[in-house]
């Protein structure tokens, strides 16, 4: 099933029919959009509810676990979000999908835990959605290790990373970090902070470096400090990116996505080369 996204994201893998999406929307015209655009790039179909009640009957028909929800957050019946509160309390997964971006609704779907939102107000909208769908439903392929001595830090890496579906691991020192490399080679991604007691980023990623190429694992550093030169000294000891504190959601989940992209992209090149 190959699929390219907007964004550059590129998916050849197994299909993902039979993951069971709820699409909830009155609008007419883009649930038919959706649904056609799914089934084209990504042999989904999708379950459409059109109202509050078809959700809460869909929920209630069936107990097949739903994947994904993909939400409008003004409905008939409930034009206050009720929808989108009703389906992130059932904890499942969901994506908004709105017309509507007041003053503080950003803020407002970034507490509430959603995958993602898409704004109704560009012609790309629902390709972008389908891309954001394909990316939860593959997400699970990555492996992802946080490396900050920080618990809290940790924690809260961990739990952004979760709720985009990556499989997580996490370590509380650079020496740690090295253990859990070793025993996981499946890990493509590193976000690891500078600051560490034991040893700090720009060591952890040299030691990394002396033998796992880019083409492996990807590395990104994080950092609080207002000095902007470690992002200089990060790249050169290895790194791949580098994000200041305190991160914006979206910019944070981009930067992951598009290390991950040119890994992914990077592997493929090395395997046609290798087969040619």
């Amino acid at each position: 099933m190959p699929f390219l996204g907007v964004s550059g994201m590129q998916y050849s893998g197994a299909s993902l029919a039979g993951s069971r999406i709820l699409l909830v929307e009155d609008s007419n015209l883009f649930t038919s959009m959706i649904s056609a655009k799914l089934k084209e790039l990504l042999d989904i179909d999708v379950e459409s509810c059109r109202n509050f009640d078809e959700l809460q009957l869909a929920y209630d028909k069936s107990s097949e676990p739903i994947k994904l929800a993909i939400s409008n957050m003004n409905l008939p019946g409930a034009e206050k979000g009720e929808a989108l509160t009703y389906l992130l309390d059932l904890s499942i997964p969901t994506i908004a999908f709105t017309g509507t971006f007041l003053e503080g609704t950003r803020d407002e779907l970034i507490a509430k835990d959603v995958v993602d939102y898409i704004l109704k107000d560009n012609v790309f909208a629902v390709d972008m959605l389908a891309e954001s769908i394909c990316r939860f439903l593959t997400n699970h392929r990555h492996h992802v290790l946080i490396v900050d001595d920080s618990a809290t830090a940790r924690a809260l890496l961990s739990s952004r990373l979760k709720r985009y579906n990556f499989r997580v691991s996490v370590a509380e020192s650079g020496a740690k970090a090295l253990e859990l490399l070793k025993s996981n080679p499946d890990i493509g991604l590193m976000v690891t902070d500078y600051n560490m007691p034991d040893m700090d980023g720009f060591d952890l990623t040299r030691r990394i470096r002396a033998t796992t190429g880019s083409h492996e694992l990807r590395i990104i550093g994080v950092s609080s400090s207002n000095n902007r030169l470690l992002s200089a000294r990060f790249l050169k000891a290895g790194g791949n990116d580098f994000i200041l504190r305190p991160f914006i959601d979206e910019e944070f989940y981009c930067r992951v996505n598009q290390n991950l992209d040119t890994l992914s992209q990077i592997q493929l090149a090395r395997r046609v080369t290798e087969s040619a």
